[in-house]
C-alpha cells in the first residue's frame, strides 16, 4: 500500500509566499513523477505543476514564473514553493504521485488528502 501525505500551506498574503510538501511512503517500487493539483471553491480541479524523476518540470500558465516545484528522490518527496501569491491561488492543494507499487505491473496515480492554501490580506 502506498501513502501520500501533504503538509504546509496555511495563510499567505497577496504578494507573499507559501510552501507545500508531499511525501510518498509504503510499498513503492518506482516513482515516475510527482506533482500538484488544486481545487478552488466553485471551480474545477486544476493541474498546477508536475516534475519527473529526471527533474523535468512543467507548470500551468497561471502559476508559471511564480511557483517552483522540486523533488528529493531520497525522501520520495515533492515540494511546491509558491511566491508572489494572488487571491486566485486560494485552494485545496492535492499531491499526486505516479507510482508503480511493489508487485504491481503498472504505475498509477496516488493522491493525498489535500492541504489548504489561502491567500488573504
Amino acid at each position: 500500500q502506498v501513502h501520500i501525505v501533504e503538509s504546509g500551506g496555511g495563510v499567505g498574503q497577496p504578494g507573499g509566499s507559501l510552501s507545500l510538501s508531499c511525501t510518498a511512503s509504503g510499498s513503492i517500487f518506482q516513482i515516475h513523477s510527482q506533482g500538484w493539483y488544486r481545487l478552488a471553491p466553485g471551480k474545477e480541479r486544476e493541474w498546477v505543476s508536475t516534475i519527473r524523476t529526471d527533474t523535468v518540470a512543467n507548470y500551468a500558465g497561471s502559476v508559471k514564473g511564480r511557483f517552483t516545484i522540486s523533488i528529493d528522490q531520497r525522501k520520495n518527496s515533492v515540494y511546491l514553493e509558491m511566491a508572489n501569491l494572488e487571491p486566485e491561488d486560494t485552494a485545496v492543494y492535492y499531491c499526486s504521485s505516479l507510482i508503480q507499487p511493489h508487485g504491481r505491473p503498472k504505475r498509477r496515480e496516488h493522491w493525498g488528502q489535500g492541504t489548504q492554501g489561502m491567500v488573504s490580506s
